[in-house]
């Protein structure tokens, strides 16, 4: 009775091994899949990439600035949005497959399974349209690099500042406070006035009888001035701004443009400095502003 309780029992012990070892399997994978992942989103993050060129930026410790600075914030954020995306993706994927391989070894028929789970996933993909369009607009979103937090932008049914982007909804704030919520999916097109750089345009206009040689002139200190300034060159302004001439002529003004080139959305804060830096100027040469 003793020599027939083991052999009894074998087939069971053997089934409850490998189930305990497909799960340990399952589990080690998800652990090296998710390090894997965020080892990828990190240097995807950072900017660095393979070989000695990745490792040499890799060990460069001068902060960027600038334009160098705002890429390297929104290739962060969206490294780290995709990776929380490809997480759970990696958890389902792997543990989805030891569960079914779990149910095949204990003779469980996962036919019948598969179908019902086939069947339930089109019901709720019918009745789930839209959050799926949304989901699919919101990672080529992310992948493209459309928009990210900080962005002002005008989305159609909004336009404001971007406070949070997930794969369903974009949240924007207007000028007034208004907090909207935008479905991806319902997002046709995008005008982005963040992305790259910005431009600060300054209109000056002076009497028709103004000198326009000497205008000219004491706008070009204006702009190289501005430029020099440690406060502003290559942090908030990244090209030396240009006097691009006479914009408009009527019968009472002549009306010059200056144009900066500035990091994105700080273009308001240059256009103030300029104008206060004119009429600073046009005082001191007692150049009157037309009305």
């Amino acid at each position: 009775m003793e020599a027939v309780l083991p052999a009894k029992w074998a087939p069971l012990a053997a089934g409850v091994l490998a189930v305990v070892l497909i799960v340990v399997v399952a589990l080690i994978l998800r652990k090296v899949a998710h390090r894997l992942i965020t080892q990828v989103v990190r240097r995807a993050s950072s900017g660095t990439g393979g070989g000695l060129a990745g490792r040499l930026r890799g060990r460069q410790t001068v902060q960027p600035e600038g334009l160098d600075a705002v890429a390297a914030e929104r290739r962060r954020q969206r490294a780290e949005t995709i990776g929380s995306v490809l997480r759970p993706l990696a958890s389902i994927l792997i543990l989805g497959t030891a569960g079914l391989t779990v149910l095949d070894r204990l003779s469980i028929p996962i036919a019948p399974l598969l179908t019902s789970i086939g069947i339930v996933g089109v019901a709720i993909g019918f009745g789930a349209q839209e959050l799926v369009k949304d989901f699919i607009a919101g990672m080529f979103m992310l992948l493209e690099d459309q928009y990210g937090v900080g962005d002002v932008i005008d989305a159609g049914a909004a336009v404001g500042t971007v406070e949070a982007v997930t794969l369903r909804i974009t949240r924007l704030r207007d000028a007034d406070g208004r907090v909207w919520y935008v479905r991806n999916g319902t997002i046709t097109r995008v005008g982005n006035e963040s992305q790259g750089w910005s431009r600060a345009t300054v209109d000056v206009p002076v009497a028709y009888t103004a000198d326009v040689p000497a205008v000219r002139e004491l706008l070009q200190r204006v702009a190289e001035e501005i430029w020099e300034d440690s406060a502003f060159r290559d942090i908030v302004i990244v090209e030396e701004p240009q006097v691009w001439g006479i914009e408009q002529i009527s019968d009472t003004a002549v009306v010059f443009r200056i144009s900066a080139k500035t990091i994105p959305s700080h273009q308001a804060e240059v256009a103030r400095e300029l104008r206060l830096r004119v009429k600073a100027a046009l005082d001191r040469e007692a150049i009157t502003i037309a009305g």
